[in-house]
């Protein structure tokens, strides 16, 4: 009887003890707690024991707390079983991984630690590696790293050594792909956006509103004139712009900045009517006249030929620089093509108008030299009206080369009016009128077929040119003397020669160098 009662204990027993194995994972009890230790019953024939390092936080253990374990080995030398509470968290969290993630997807991470080439980031428990060239970590600092979240891309899963290679490069262009798609589906013409200035060209700048690209164009930067997009933007800026266009095929996005301000152009005519008077800032200054600026955004162009009334201007530049304020007239408005024809000298009184009866024909008056031109120059008269002495009004008897033989820059000079176009704003004057026309004499005094010497003062392709006595000179053409004589000759030479041709009329007198 008794026999029989040990055997059913025995069985009892035996049933009453779980079925386990190596490398499950069971539920147990915290039955003892030491400072090394903790002891733990899962149910089995005898405790098992983990060390307390094992736990991450000892201080919360309590006695009866449930937990899971890993068996690492279900009776060892001594008849204990031996447990694991690191190996169970790391299984926990592999076959969580395995269930709900694959290869390929996205999955968060803390980043632990750093190692030789990479980072260890914690995924429910399990270490995954991160290389450092899948990192996207480069330029951030140590404390904005560790210990923080972030989204990575599962690139290998090694399920017999439990180990998972990650990126976080790869998890940023899904992450800008998927925005980029949705930022597609989002776009519309006039919407505002924000972006950051990510690059700069001298046609316009790139900005990128968050996964895709949209060019900000110069003309659509600023309804005023600027010469550079830097001089509005920088790299980094963050910026508001509107769209204006969007073509996805073509994947570009055309951005305007200005258009979230009102176009001053619309208001030009109320503001600028014809015939007004303003002041304005010149903003440009180019060859053919001088942009000025009335307000943020518009600008009008003073000619060349709106500038005065009586000087004749070479160079915009030695009148006006970047920066001067002037006062100007406004003459024509053309808002489709967003121009304003402008004057300043329309401010002023046509000197033009009088200039026939203050500078009558043959009079005889003083005026200052400003400048030269290869066929004359132009003297300052009083009004500051200009005009000009034609080369061939310098002298009666002289070949004039250039105007500058006869006459210089600053120089004070009488001269003789020869006409007045007040229509067209010209006077012409002369210098050699002051004194009497003297080929009258000179054809007396130089008849034809008289021989006489003579002095080389120059020599071209198409004969040489002689002094006959002071102011008087003549031209022996190349048909008219040898060749191999002329190639001899240099200025000051003496040459012979006969008068062959008078014209008083022309003021010529013709040579020859073939004597007979």
């Amino acid at each position: 009887m008794i026999v029989e009662d040990q055997t059913t204990l025995a069985e009892l027993y035996e049933q009453s003890v779980k079925e386990i194995k190596d490398g499950q994972i069971v539920p147990g009890k915290i039955v003892a707690l030491s400072s090394k230790e903790v002891m733990v019953d899962i149910g089995y024939k005898s405790e098992g024991v983990i060390a307390l390092s094992e736990f991450p936080d000892p201080k919360a253990l309590k006695l009866g707390q449930d937990i899971e374990v890993y068996i690492e080995n279900k009776e060892d030398d001594h008849g204990m079983i031996i447990l694991s509470r690191e190996k169970a968290e790391r299984l926990k969290g592999w076959n969580k991984i395995t269930d709900t993630s694959k290869e390929g997807d996205a999955i968060d991470g803390v980043v632990k630690r750093k190692v030789k080439g990479g980072y260890i980031v914690d995924i429910y428990g399990i270490e995954g590696f991160v290389p450092a060239s899948l990192s996207s970590f480069r330029g951030m600092l140590d404390k904005d790293i560790m210990h923080k979240t972030f989204k990575f891309k599962i690139i290998k899963m090694n399920t017999l050594r439990r180990s998972v290679i990650l990126s976080r490069k790869d998890a940023l262009k899904s992450e800008r792909e998927g925005m980029r798609t949705k930022l597609w589906e989002e776009l519309k013409v006039g919407q505002v956006c924000s972006g950051v200035v990510k690059g700069i060209t001298d046609f316009g700048a790139f900005i990128d509103l968050g996964g895709v690209d949209g060019l900000l164009h110069i003309m659509d930067m600023s309804w005023s004139r600027i010469s550079h997009p830097s001089e509005l933007v920088a790299l980094g800026d963050k910026i508001e712009v509107m769209i204006l266009n969007v073509d996805k095929e073509a994947s570009k996005v055309s951005l305007g900045l200005k258009q979230r301000s009102p176009d001053p152009w619309e208001e030009v005519e109320n503001k600028f009517p014809v015939g007004s008077r303003h002041k304005g800032k010149v903003v440009n200054i180019l060859n053919y006249g001088v942009f000025v600026e009335l307000e943020k955004g518009i600008e009008g162009l003073i000619h060349i030929s709106e500038i005065s009334w009586q000087k004749r201007i070479q160079d915009v530049k030695d009148i006006f620089a970047i920066g001067d304020m002037t006062e100007v007239q406004v003459l024509n408005i053309d808002k489709k093509s967003r121009r304003i024809s402008l004057s300043i000298k329309q401010i002023e009184s046509n000197p033009w108008l009088d200039a026939e009866a203050k500078f009558p024909v043959d009079s005889k008056i003083s005026g200052k030299v400003k400048g030269f031109t290869d066929y004359g120059a132009f003297v300052e008269l009083d009004s500051n009206l200009e005009g000009m002495i034609h080369i061939s009004d310098m002298s009666w008897t002289k070949k004039i080369n250039h105007p500058q033989d006869v006459l210089k820059k600053g120089q004070k000079a009488e001269v003789v009016v020869l006409s007045v176009d007040g229509a067209n704003r010209r006077i012409s004057l002369g210098l050699k009128q002051l004194t009497p026309n003297p080929w009258s004499g000179i054809a007396d005094k130089y008849p034809v077929g008289m021989d006489m010497d003579s002095e080389v003062i120059q020599i071209n392709n198409f004969g040489v040119f002689v002094k006959l006595e002071d102011d008087i000179e003549g031209l022996v053409y190349i048909s008219e003397i040898d060749k191999e004589e002329m190639d001899k000759l240099k200025p000051g030479d003496k040459l012979k020669v006969r008068i062959f041709k008078v014209d008083a009329e022309q003021g010529k007198i013709g040579l020859t160098a073939k004597l007979i």
